[in-house]
């Protein structure tokens, strides 16, 4: 009884330790509307969950840079972050530049993200890429890299402290601060 009773308090301990150091993956996010990200990195911001960028974050998903502290995001050797203008659809069906949409989300990055879309001709139409040693240059590397980055990593591999998902899951965003 005594030994199962132990392991009852360790396996109620470690569930615990995972709750309080969860993660969260981005992952392969070609992004959105931006209202949409603005409200989904409000909660994440919050939440004060480490984000893990591995793999494409672009468009809206890039919003997370502004949105969540500087010291919660790290970058895996993957992480490939994609800027460009907002955008809405005129009314021949095709996508206009919208201005003001793309002044507000330029004013939602950090300034050395700002710094880096300036000294490209800002943000435009056409994609631009901040990755590799320049991106590593602005965020630190993960710790979790290899297994963060292995494309479906098993139960028994996957560390008890991530949560592997896409996006912020709409259970961590509905969470508030006591």
């Amino acid at each position: 009884m005594k030994f199962v009773t132990g392991l009852l308090a360790a396996v109620l301990l470690l569930a615990g330790v995972g709750a309080s150091h969860a993660v969260v993956r981005i992952a392969e996010d070609r992004g959105g509307r931006i209202g949409t990200y603005v409200d989904k990195y409000q909660g994440l911001r919050s939440s004060g969950e480490q984000v893990i960028i591995d793999g494409l974050c672009a468009s809206a998903c890039t919003i997370v840079l502004g949105a969540v502290p500087h010291d919660k995001i790290c970058v895996t050797s993957h992480a490939n972050l994609g800027f460009h203008a907002a955008w809405d659809f005129g009314a021949n069906g095709r996508a206009v530049t919208n201005p003001e949409a793309t002044q507000m989300l330029y004013s939602m990055y950090p300034s050395q993200v700002r710094r880096w879309i300036a000294a490209r001709g800002g943000l435009k139409p056409q994609m631009i890429f901040l990755r590799g040693k320049q991106l590593l240059s602005m965020y630190k590397p993960c710790y979790l890299d290899a297994q963060a980055s292995s494309p479906k990593p098993s139960a028994a591999r996957r560390d008890l402290r991530q949560r592997d998902v896409i996006t912020p899951d709409p259970a961590v965003l509905a969470r508030q601060p006591d």
